[in-house]
């Protein structure tokens, strides 16, 4: 085992931001088609019992009909990954792309002890069916949502230190400058 981890240490790969580059770029995949999904028919079908029994989504079909609701959640993904895409570039618009995506999982992970028919009648907890083991692939979404969260607080707060320290600098040589001129003058 030691030779392939002095490999993998050595292979440059494991540097810098691949990490989060690849967990965000997933993301940005997600969001990109599961909101496509959400205006279509068959997908407007399937939601119907994701929506109607999570304590957090069953105000949605009152409020916009079961389209409606599907196409709100659409928008919601598309604007969660451009967000997301921009926090490539961005640290501020990650942060508010990760807030986007912990919402929404936490949102969906909720809907998982209220899925009518969620565990085996025969076998019983914990033994998922298909809309449960479907939505239960949304606990690690949620967890790459705050490490997402995280890593661009990291990059904020680094950029935001970053400028404090460059205005610190230009204040200090306003204030020397002229006094520094005169010895030289």
């Amino acid at each position: 085992m030691n030779p392939l981890i002095k490999i993998l240490a050595r292979s440059g790969l494991l540097k810098g931001d691949l990490d989060l580059h690849l967990v965000r770029g997933s993301m940005v995949l997600i969001f990109l088609l599961f909101g496509y999904q959400k205006w279509w028919e068959y997908e407007a079908q399937t939601l119907i019992p994701f929506i109607s029994n999570g304590p957090l989504t069953s105000w949605m079909y009152p409020v916009f009909g079961r389209h409606g609701a599907s196409y709100f959640l659409g928008v919601s993904e598309w604007l969660t990954a451009a967000l997301l895409i921009w926090g490539f570039w961005n640290p501020k618009a990650g942060i508010l792309g990760a807030i986007l995506s912990i919402g929404t999982f936490i949102t969906t992970v909720t809907i998982i002890p209220f899925l009518p028919d969620g565990w085996d009648p025969v076998a019983g907890f914990p033994a998922m069916t298909s809309n449960v083991a479907f939505t239960m692939k949304d606990v690690v979404l949620l967890a790459v949502s705050v490490y997402l969260l995280k890593q661009d607080v990291v990059r904020a707060s680094r950029s935001a230190a970053a400028q404090r320290e460059g205005r610190e600098v230009d204040e200090l040589d306003r204030a020397v400058g002229p006094v520094a001129g005169q010895r030289h003058g």
